[in-house]
Formats: C-alpha cells, sequence, structure tokens
C-alpha cells in the first residue's frame, strides 16, 4: 500500500495508538464499495469507534434521521447518484457541526480542483494504511485535519 506523505502538520504528534475513541464516539461511514465498506468499519471498530455505515446517499439520509449521535461523516466523493461533497452538504443542513472526512482515489472530484483541496476540507487519499485513517480520524475529530488556508 502507498504510504502518504504526511497526512498534514499535526499528523507527527499522534501515533495510531494514541488516535483511539473517547467518550463513545460515533463514525458513519459511506462508501458504495461493499468491501472498502468493511474493511473501514472494522478498522474503525479496532480503534475502539462505534460504527454505522451505509452504501449510499439515502441509506445515508436515513441513518442520519434515526441515529441520535454520529460525530464524524466518513464519506468517499465518487459514488452514484450523488457525491460526497453533496451529500455532506445535505447531512450538515439537519447537522450543521457534523464532522467529515472525505476520501477518494480519484484528485479531479467535488473537493479537489487543478490538484488543489478545497479551503475547509479534510482528506484521505485512497489507498490509505489503517494507521493513517485511525489519525486522520482523530484529526478531524478533534478540530484538525483540514485546509485551512492557502
Amino acid at each position: 500500500m502507498r504510504r502518504l506523505s504526511r497526512l498534514d502538520a499535526e499528523a507527527p504528534a499522534l501515533s495510531a495508538e494514541s488516535a483511539r475513541a473517547r467518550d463513545g464516539e460515533v463514525i458513519l461511514v459511506v462508501e458504495d464499495d461493499e468491501k472498502i465498506r468493511f474493511l473501514s468499519v472494522e478498522a474503525l471498530r479496532d480503534f475502539g469507534y462505534t460504527v454505522v455505515q451505509a452504501g449510499d446517499a439515502s441509506q445515508t439520509l436515513a441513518v442520519l434521521a434515526v441515529q441520535p449521535r454520529v460525530d464524524l461523516l466518513f464519506t468517499d466523493i465518487v459514488m452514484p447518484d450523488v457525491n460526497g461533497r453533496q451529500l455532506a452538504d445535505k447531512a450538515r443542513e439537519s447537522r450543521p457541526d457534523l464532522k467529515v472526512l472525505y476520501t477518494s482515489g480519484f484528485m479531479k472530484n467535488a473537493v479537489v480542483h487543478n490538484g488543489v483541496l478545497d479551503l475547509g476540507v479534510a482528506l484521505i487519499s485512497k489507498p490509505f494504511t489503517i494507521d493513517d485513517l485511525a489519525i486522520k480520524v482523530r484529526l478531524v475529530l478533534d478540530g484538525g485535519g483540514i485546509i485551512r488556508e492557502r
């Protein structure tokens, strides 16, 4: 698996072991590829997170309607019908403080333009390691891991 160059400037302060869940944090994993979704769900559960999952936008919105707590939406960007950015925007209509971590194996998409990541976006590129995922999730949950300025 290809290693990411550096998750961001905050990453060196964290190790995968220190990136464990805190206070019953809940992550909603949205991925249309069942195998990738399963691997992400299992990896995050291994780090102590409560994980719910969905395979598309309609399932995601249904989960958000009944799940009382979701701390982080971890969503693929490239999906059929609705892309991850559109899905996050829709989810934030009812949960404006929802934190979002995007993932994609494609650099031309809804959050990257001409090779530049949009401001306010947290992204982990596929393929990623389990440790990289745990660290990036922890950073985003703690308010970091996003592009704040150019």
